[in-house]
């Protein structure tokens, strides 16, 4: 069996837009992913790590542990041996509490990738694939999330490109959620269980095309 590690923030923990809701495994993301790859012959566990609020690498001012980067040696330690890791991070790095842009974020996922390669995992235990997936656009934030993501949208811009970059620098596989689903019409953040059907779906299709070029 393959397990893969999904370290992410609200839109993987499966956050029900404008609630404090949470979608069942089987229709979150991560769910659907772990479904459609047994489905195919893929004998795989889906790990969820998912944080709401998390960074790639900044803390929150007013919540705890929102640093993506610290403890995550550990977690990739606790899960081994993982076939593959799969980062989405970086919305909330444009809360307005912060005045990052699309560099700096992506600078912080390029420290996270450099963690899970460097984690201290048992002598023989593979070092796992990785693969970033950019989040869908930030689109004009509403509702509870207006003051929260308040010009989010523009501090954003150009996102996709830069883990794109990162990702073919560290020499890591890359997804543009973008491609798929959009951020959700309620709150311009989170995303519907619509999307998470189809971003489940896409990177099932993703995750078994880099299995199949690897055997």
């Amino acid at each position: 069996m393959k397990q893969i590690l999904v370290y992410a923030d609200s839109l993987s923990w499966g956050i029900i837009p404008d609630t404090r809701n949470r979608l069942e495994f089987k229709k979150r993301w991560p769910g659907v992913l772990e479904t459609r790859l047994n489905e195919n012959g893929n004998t795989a566990r889906v790990i969820e790590n998912c944080l709401n609020g998390r960074r790639t690498v900044w803390e929150d001012p007013f919540k705890p542990g929102r640093d993506g980067s610290q403890g995550l040696a550990q977690v990739i330690e606790m899960h081994s041996p993982l076939a593959l890791v799969i980062l989405m991070l970086g919305v909330n790095d444009f809360q307005r509490v912060h005045d990052y842009n699309a560099w700096a974020s992506a600078q912080g996922m390029a420290k996270l990738i450099d963690i899970i390669r460097k984690a201290p995992i048992e002598p023989g235990m593979p070092v796992p694939d990785i693969l970033v997936v950019s989040p869908p656009k930030i689109t004009q934030p509403k509702s509870s999330m207006t003051e929260k993501f308040d010009g989010a949208e523009k501090r954003s811009i150009g996102l996709a490109d830069e883990l794109k970059k990162v990702a073919k620098e560290n020499e890591v596989y890359f997804f543009d959620a973008a491609t798929v689903i959009e951020a959700s019409a309620i709150d311009g953040i989170h995303l519907d269980e619509e999307q998470h059907a189809e971003l489940g779906q896409a990177i099932s299709r993703k995750v078994m095309d880099i299995w199949r070029n690897l055997k």
